[in-house]
């Protein structure tokens, strides 16, 4: 991680871009104490697109989804009634 003076800053630009472009995080400092932390922004990877409503129309949810299985729960935790 490089670290560059707030005063050499303006001199120092080029340098700064370097450590941004290679992917390195770098600290601007005044009188070697840390102020800013700056790092790369990582693009999201080219892989596979997750699609939401993919199997829409394909596949149904029962209208009593939530409440299916609730007598056998009630009573494995003592529950019931």
């Amino acid at each position: 991680m490089g670290t560059v003076d707030s005063r050499d800053d303006k001199a120092e630009r080029s340098a700064v871009g370097a450590l941004i472009v290679e992917g390195e995080p770098f600290i601007i400092a005044e009188a070697g104490t840390p102020l800013v932390k700056g790092s790369p922004l990582v693009a999201p990877g080219s892989g596979p697109t997750r699609r939401l409503g993919l199997l829409a129309g394909q596949i149904s949810v029962p209208d009593d989804f939530d409440e299916m299985g609730r007598d056998e729960i009630e009573q494995m935790f003592g529950l019931t009634k």
